[in-house]
């Protein structure tokens, strides 16, 4: 009878351990999964974000209004700011033509979102290069900036958003060289290499952000991307001087673009631990079509898709649910401006809010006209140079699904030879890139392109927009 005493006793201790140890572990699996203080959400895995505003002057206000606001959301969810990297030139908050110095808002009644944001690199330190050696963790390759950079281990995941103007194959920068689709996607390809992560979902604002994947993203590199537009579309500002709803009295430029402030404000006001990344694209994609409007773009994805299914508090955290919060969401049609002529826009709103002639107004009129007319010798020209080689320039039209040049040596060089004969391309003649692939497609070769750049600009004096000045793009 002890005998089968001390049996009974030896197995209910052995159940004992084994119910508290299930106990346990089921309590810290639960714990990761809804605990949304802890910038570890599977055990040891920790969220690493990028954040990249492309821009500088005021009249792009909104991109590092966007960055800022990305970082609340992030920070709110609980990743740590050692985890957090920001790219921004930071000329913004303190400009003279900011109403409300040193803040920065995201929406017509939005608060204050520059507030502690590390600005890890700015000024100078915004550059491409830059970009690439933080996603590759590579801290030998960074100049200047804090020196913080993507130092992610396997089981890591990864959020990246950038916001600025693009141009097919190519994303805005304000330090040149800009940033080719070639060489971004050999840094993701080098990146899943390495093994230093597990997942990594990437957001993407520009004009034909699309075709910065399109054709060039792998599908098993256990990277998710959604872009604002398609390879052949335009993004949208939002939030501008004279639309509904209208920014604060004294703001003259445009507070947010229509994709970022779609999924920003979705993250805002959702429970993230509950909504998919997937439910997310499909909402951010219906209000960025802006009501089927022409004044919309169509959102894509691309890439390994089934990441999709996991939810956004994986790569964005998750707020606790009963956080004060106050999104701005208009569900209707969005007052917008493409995001090319956002700067004209707003300096014609301003200059038409002047009643009084003064110097200031005279001024500000000169400039519009300035950037008016280097975009019209811009867009005349690259006219020209293809009508004078139409006899090379036969296969112009890329099949769907194909990035758009394959030799993208040839792209850079073309970019780089139309600049030295015509001037700088600027934000606005981004769009110009996929003429230039298509030369490139064509066969075109580099001297003849020099010819016809020297010839058709032969006679246009640069100025300001000299690129032995501000820099070549390629």
């Amino acid at each position: 009878m002890a005998h089968w005493l001390n049996a009974f006793q030896l197995s209910l201790l052995l159940l004992t351990v084994l119910v508290v140890h299930f106990s346990h572990a089921s309590r810290f699996t639960l714990f990761n999964k809804l605990g949304s203080t802890d910038d570890q959400p599977q055990g040891n895995s920790t969220i690493w974000a990028v954040l990249v505003a492309g821009s500088n002057g005021y009249q792009n206000y909104r991109h590092q209004a966007n960055v800022c606001h990305a970082y609340q959301i992030l920070k709110r969810g609980g990743l740590k700011d050692e985890n957090i990297i920001v790219f921004m030139y930071d000329d913004i908050a303190n400009d003279p033509s900011n109403p409300r110095p040193g803040t920065l808002i995201n929406s017509p009644n939005g608060s204050d979102v520059y507030a502690g944001v590390p600005k890890d690199y700015t000024g100078e330190s915004v550059t491409a290069a830059n970009f690439y050696a933080v996603l590759l963790g590579n801290t030998t390759a960074v100049k200047g900036g804090s020196g913080k950079v993507v130092a992610s281990k396997p089981n890591d995941k990864i959020f990246v958003y950038y916001t600025d103007h693009g141009g097919p194959g190519m994303l805005g920068m304000p330090n040149m060289p800009y940033i080719y689709a070639n060489d971004f996607n050999q840094v993701l390809k080098t990146k899943h290499a390495s093994g230093t992560y597990d997942e990594m979902v990437i957001y993407l604002e520009a004009c034909e952000s699309g075709s910065i994947f399109e054709g060039l993203l792998p599908e098993d590199l256990n990277i998710y991307v959604t872009t604002s537009a398609n390879p052949q579309e335009l993004g949208w500002a939002t939030y501008c001087p004279g639309m509904d709803p209208p920014p604060p009295p004294g703001f003259d430029t445009c507070l947010g673009d229509l994709y970022s402030v779609s999924w920003m404000e979705d993250s805002d006001s959702e429970d993230l631990n509950l909504e998919t990344l997937e439910q997310q694209y499909f909402k951010v994609k219906n209000r960025t079509y802006n009501n089927n409007s022409s004044e919309g773009s169509h959102v894509m994805q691309y890439g390994t898709l089934r990441i999709s299914n996991e939810t956004v508090s994986v790569y964005q955290g998750s707020a606790p649910l009963n956080l004060s919060v106050n999104p701005f969401q208009s569900l209707g049609s969005m007052g917008v401006v493409n995001e090319r002529d956002a700067d004209i826009y707003s300096m014609w709103q301003r200059y038409q809010k002047s009643t009084e002639e003064s110097q200031e107004k005279e001024e500000l009129l000169k400039k519009i006209k300035e950037i008016t007319a280097h975009r019209e010798h811009l867009d005349s020209s690259v006219d020209m140079i293809k009508g004078s080689l139409s006899d090379y320039a036969h296969a112009s039209v890329r099949d769907d699904g194909l990035a758009i040049v394959d030799d993208w040596d040839c792209l850079k060089s073309m970019v780089r030879t139309f600049e030295t004969h015509c001037g700088s391309l600027t934000q606005y003649g981004m769009k110009h890139t996929r003429t230039f692939a298509n030369l490139c497609n064509s066969a075109v070769t580099k001297e003849a392109m020099d010819t016809a750049a020297k010839t058709t600009c032969s006679a246009y004096n640069m100025g300001k927009w000299n690129p032995a000045a501000v820099g070549y793009s390629a």
